[in-house]
């Protein structure tokens, strides 16, 4: 089960701290790295991440 309180990194356009349950979707990168997809809470915007 996902700790949804888990940090997951900083909104890239406002900094704001994302968590687990802002994840929209994961999907694998061509580096073979998980990419997720999250929505900021604080702009209102769907933003890219490395995880």
């Amino acid at each position: 089960m996902i700790d949804e309180s888990t940090t997951i990194g900083r909104c890239p356009d406002c900094e704001t701290e994302l968590h687990e349950y802002h994840v929209l979707i994961e999907f694998e990168t061509e580096d073979d790295e998980t990419g997720v997809f999250a929505d900021c809470p604080e702009c209102d915007d769907v933003v890219r991440l490395n995880r």
